[in-house]
């Protein structure tokens, strides 16, 4: 437990020092969504209908956008070897880095998603269930891809690789997600989706980490 609170409030220094790549995540975020009335036009319910999807195919976006710094700093500057090679489990390890990730970027779109809301007219009974989806949903995201950023570690465009090993995985998680809010909206019940979402979430706590630490070893040793 050290070792992991050590590694997560390291990672979090390095990306408060570093918060323009959290201004660029979440302007991303923004600008793309502010696009989508000018593309569809400024119908609010059509905006309302189509709500739920842009926000998590962006929030999808963004969390991918920002996968490629949970290990290459690390790289470049010789650390990621001393944690492999340290006595802690690399996949504590990675842990500790993907909680970090999470919390630096996961967490502040999910509290930038109700003014997207606003932005595209999504009915009110569907916040707290799009904030509960990305709740749960965001946290897999960073786990999953920190094993695509495991994969292609020092690899000449290894974010259009992450993108493409990724984003076949991300699918359940969208198609849950997004279906969760469209049941509230529709009068059904959420809860099941949700269960859904939670089972994926601890399933990919304990598996992500240790397919990412594999990735990681081979790739230093590499």
């Amino acid at each position: 437990m050290t070792a992991f609170l050590a590694v997560l409030t390291r990672d979090l220094r390095l990306a408060l020092r570093q918060s323009a790549d959290l201004a660029l995540v979440l302007g991303f975020f923004v600008i793309a969504a502010s696009l989508f009335p000018f593309g569809v036009g400024p119908s609010p319910e059509i905006l309302a209908r189509i709500a739920p999807g842009v926000i998590w195919v962006l929030a999808l976006l963004a969390v991918m956008l920002s996968l490629d710094r949970l290990f290459q700093q690390d790289l470049a500057d010789g650390s990621l070897e001393q944690l492999a090679l340290a006595p802690v489990p690399l996949s504590i390890t990675i842990l500790a880095k993907v909680a970090a990730h999470w919390l630096t970027t996961g967490l502040p779109l999910i509290a930038v998603a109700p003014v997207i809301g606003i932005l595209l007219n999504l009915p009110p009974d569907g916040y707290v269930t799009l904030l509960v989806g990305l709740a749960l949903g965001t946290p897999t995201l960073s786990l999953i891809g920190a094993v695509g950023a495991g994969l292609t570690l020092g690899a000449r465009r290894a974010g259009l690789l992450i993108a493409l090993l990724v984003l076949p995985l991300y699918i359940p998680i969208l198609i849950f997600g997004v279906t969760a809010v469209d049941a509230v909206l529709t009068g059904f019940d959420a809860r099941a989706h949700f269960l859904y979402l939670a089972a994926i979430l601890a399933a990919a706590i304990p598996l992500a980490p240790l397919a990412a630490a594999a990735a990681v070893r081979h790739g230093v040793e590499g």
